[in-house]
């Protein structure tokens, strides 16, 4: 089916379409293509993750060494940031505590095929456009605001990612057609469909409805009301006609896409919480840097205005730089006087994991640095570290979804504006903070004003009770039984 023509029922402009046609022939000028060639697939236990989550990852192998069965799930994603990295193993964890087999299919790392070439280096844009958004307000507010938040937004960009999408499909040729499947972005989810597969979900992430995450063919899924009805209506995505709807059929509102240990968990750390906050306990933060490494001036200011805290034994800091390490030799370098207060904790997941555990219910003082080299590792550290915490610093990416209190900062990219909003709603988190000045005066509202983290935690259990973290595990059941 020519799926860049005609999108849910409204036909594309012949212009549009002649543009997603140049843009796939230059992607094939560049990184050539392998549309005639066959990949084989073998599994192999996933690098941190995989003794954790039970995840097998698929690599390219010169003959087909995997057998799948009828409690195998693949997991389509690619890292773009950290976001979709952690979608994919929030469901992960969901399929493995419901008796499935969840296995990794990452199309970034099949780095010699057509589909991994260009996927690197789409990420390398996006990287780089969000560092250099953080270091320029011109930039940010002429060039990034408006592309993440409208440019994406338009069907004519999901006309072009549909054109591309047909030269991701040889990776797939050893999966079977009727495999549940997962995809955490939208390009594994168009390129499944494309490949012919049957169940696919569609895990769109954010809250914000753009024609970026649209793969029609497969089920869509949404962690918010508010994005189901703008998704539903194709709100905004042509400015010069009122579009077709997405058949009722082809979304679901599911809730936020959680790991199952931290969902199983959230009275238990909840309680622990406030038992602190009562007992007057220092308050555990945790700052976790996103993929794209920017906004490290943000930390070097809030760190600066913690450390009295710190050093009084009434504030714990735990910092995640996850795979980025100069990020934290910077903070090192304009911050050398925190030096005899930190420890830290590089290259050890294990180690990473054993302190998470233990600070639930032991004691923690100072400064906490974590860096992993691997990526699994990276990302999944702030997961561990979140049971033990009791306020996530974070932009609004897919942790504002996250059942922990949150201070949100400034956002890096448009349509991170609404998880802020949806963190705000909800009770579990502030709304987003977007000056150094506002985001520090929250940080010291929360520190010295316990009922602030007491009522975020009642929120988060009211959210449980009325199942707003069940999402990873809705989105197994759809691609299992079907959207029924």
């Amino acid at each position: 089916m020519e799926r860049s023509k005609v999108i849910f029922g409204n036909k594309m402009s012949d212009s549009a379409y002649r543009k997603a046609v140049k843009g796939k022939e230059k992607f094939i000028k560049k990184y050539g293509s392998d549309m005639d060639r066959v990949y084989h697939l073998s599994a192999a236990p996933a690098p941190a993750i995989g003794d954790i989550l039970g995840v097998q990852e698929l690599k390219i192998s010169g003959k087909t060494g995997v057998t799948f069965n009828d409690r195998s799930l693949v997991i389509g994603n690619i890292r773009m940031g950290f976001g979709h990295y952690r979608i994919s193993m929030a469901i992960a964890s969901a399929a493995r505590s419901m008796g499935y087999d969840p296995y990794w299919f990452d199309l970034c790392s099949f780095s010699d095929t057509t589909c991994g070439k260009i996927i690197a280096g789409q990420n390398q844009l996006y990287s780089l456009g969000s560092r250099i958004s953080q270091k320029s307000a011109l930039f940010n507010k002429l060039v990034w605001e408006p592309l993440n938040s409208e440019g994406f937004r338009q069907l004519t960009y999901n006309c072009s990612d549909q054109k591309t999408a047909e030269l991701m499909t040889p990776v797939f040729r050893d999966l079977p057609k009727d495999i549940p499947y997962v995809a955490t972005h939208v390009w594994p989810s168009q390129a499944a469909v494309h490949a012919g597969l049957t169940h696919v979900v569609n895990a769109v992430p954010d809250n914000w409805p753009m024609a970026l995450h649209l793969s029609e063919g497969a089920v869509h899924t949404v962690q918010t009301p508010s994005s189901y009805l703008g998704y539903r209506a194709l709100r905004g995505m042509d400015k010069h006609r009122l579009l077709k709807p997405m058949p009722k059929d082809s979304i679901v509102y599911t809730g936020h896409y959680i790991d199952h240990e931290l969902v199983s968990n959230i009275e238990y750390d909840c309680a622990k919480r406030i038992e602190r906050v009562r007992n007057g306990k220092a308050v555990r933060w945790m700052m976790s840097v996103g993929g794209a490494g920017a906004q490290k001036d943000i930390f070097v200011s809030l760190i600066r205005r913690m450390l009295p805290e710190i050093k009084k034994g009434k504030a714990v800091l735990f910092i995640n730089v996850g795979d980025h390490k100069k990020v934290w030799e910077q903070l090192r370098t304009e911050l050398p006087h925190i030096a005899e207060y930190v420890t830290e904790h590089i290259d050890d997941l294990t180690e990473t994991a054993r302190f998470a555990a233990d600070a639930i219910d032991g004691e923690v003082s100072g400064i906490h640095v974590f860096c992993h080299s691997d990526i699994f590792a990276a990302v999944y550290s702030t997961n561990l570290l979140m049971r033990c915490s009791d306020v996530l610093i974070t932009k609004p990416s897919e942790l504002a979804f996250y059942p922990i209190p949150k201070l949100m900062i400034k956002r890096v990219g448009g349509h991170e504006a609404w998880g802020a909003v949806r963190a705000a709603e909800v009770g579990d988190g502030t709304y987003e903070c977007t000056s150094t000045s506002e985001i520090c005066g929250m940080m010291k509202l929360i520190q010295h004003n316990g009922d602030i983290i007491e009522k975020m935690c009642g929120n988060i259990m009211t959210a449980k009770n009325a199942g707003i973290y069940d999402g990873a595990y809705k989105v197994v059941r759809l691609a299992v039984l079907g959207n029924k």
